[in-house]
């Protein structure tokens, strides 16, 4: 074989090939042939190459042969791969991607490889295929049909787009100190105690927890943010009831913005989120004193994602409540603390989406109004 292909390097050619080598940047292939045309010149046997790590005899053989026939470059590159057959055309990938977003059979909870190759067997009539080519195809087209995500579909009609514009050009407004923008959501919190102490970690080994656990019943939390001033606060209460969220309101009246003249609160639309329910809290006229500084603004029915307190729940239960929490007390302290680092960090949040945002982008659902 080495009298058939010599490899004889210029001296610009010898250069590249070495400067490739000490490299060590490019593709290990590459560098391999690098050091396959390198040791040839200097007479190496291809069994002398092989022993060295640099590719069987017969991987020396082609690149001498391409760097003699084609030069340098080709004797570098990768030769294209032919590869095995496909064993599914077009036709029958067409035909596996509508039955894999197809209803699973009956009995099933979803589609697994293993019945999707035996329902494809049947409807492309073949005599066999195996799972690991379905998921492969599967893969190609990015289709995972054992997967599934709760989402909320709203109706997008002129009430849901009122609400979401109405939101949208709220966040939009420049700040103003006697008329703040205040997003306001709640969730639940889930009490566990460990029946255990948890052993802490240590080099070597991971903190370490009993699946055994005591509940202690659930607390509430509810979370304000405002849009502009980069400060949250989170209220800890046994219960999310209309009282809550009315004594809630009394809060930012005359502890967070005393000096506002009118907090413009933005809000789902719970059913206790109503004016109606400081009247259920209060005497008539506290009721009416609290109602008379608050506006609210509720987001569209099935699009609580408008509301940027949603958005700092997530914070809250990511960076504090990913865990065993035992009882209220312990919460509260917890919340606390977190929320204070938060302020004292001064986070915000980046609001990028705006009325003309929604316009492009949902346009097509947006209800068809006749333009003058």
């Amino acid at each position: 074989m080495n009298a058939d292909y010599l490899v004889d390097l210029t001296e610009a050619e010898r250069e590249q090939l070495e400067t490739l080598n000490r490299g060590g940047t490019a593709p290990v292939r590459r560098i391999k042939r690098a050091n396959i045309l390198l040791m040839s010149e200097r007479g190496h046997t291809a069994l002398e190459i092989e022993s060295a790590g640099h590719g069987s005899s017969s991987t020396v053989y082609r690149t001498r042969q391409r760097f003699v026939e084609e030069g340098l470059n080709a004797a570098l590159s990768e030769a294209p791969r032919p590869g095995g057959k496909r064993l599914l055309d077009e036709k029958q990938e067409a035909v596996l991607v509508a039955t894999a977003c197809s209803p699973p059979p009956k009995g099933c909870a979803h589609w697994t490889l293993r019945l999707l190759a035996g329902r494809f067997v049947e409807l492309a009539d073949l005599e066999s295929i195996s799972p690991a080519t379905i998921g492969r195809r599967l893969h190609e087209k990015d289709i995972k049909p054992w997967q599934k995500k709760m989402w909320c579909i709203p109706e997008v009609n002129a009430d849901f787009v009122a609400h979401m514009e109405d939101v949208l050009e709220l966040y939009a407004e420049p700040p103003d100190p006697a008329r703040p923008v205040v997003c306001i959501d709640e969730t639940l919190k889930q009490l566990v105690q460990d029946v255990k102490v948890p052993l802490p970690p240590r080099p070597g080994s991971t903190e370490k927890f009993d699946y055994h656990y005591r509940r202690n019943g659930t607390a509430n939390l509810f979370m304000f943010v405002d849009r502009h001033r980069r400060w949250r606060h989170v209220k800890v209460t046994e219960r999310k009831t209309l009282i809550d969220f009315a004594e809630c309101m009394r809060d930012l009246v005359d502890v967070h913005y005393p000096d506002a003249t009118l907090i413009r609160v933005v809000l789902d639309n719970l059913s206790t989120h109503k004016a109606a329910a400081l009247y259920e809290a209060f005497p008539p006229q506290e009721a009416r004193r609290i109602v008379r500084r608050i506006e609210f603004h509720h987001t569209p029915k099935h699009a609580s994602w408008l509301d940027m307190a949603e958005i700092e729940i997530g914070v809250l239960n990511k960076q504090c409540l990913d865990r065993r929490i035992g009882d209220v007390a312990t919460l509260h302290a917890e919340v606390e603390a977190w929320e204070t680092r938060r302020n004292e960090e001064r986070a915000t949040i980046r609001w990028l989406f705006s009325a003309e945002d929604a316009r492009a982008k949902l346009g097509r659902a947006y209800p068809q109004i006749n333009q003058s």
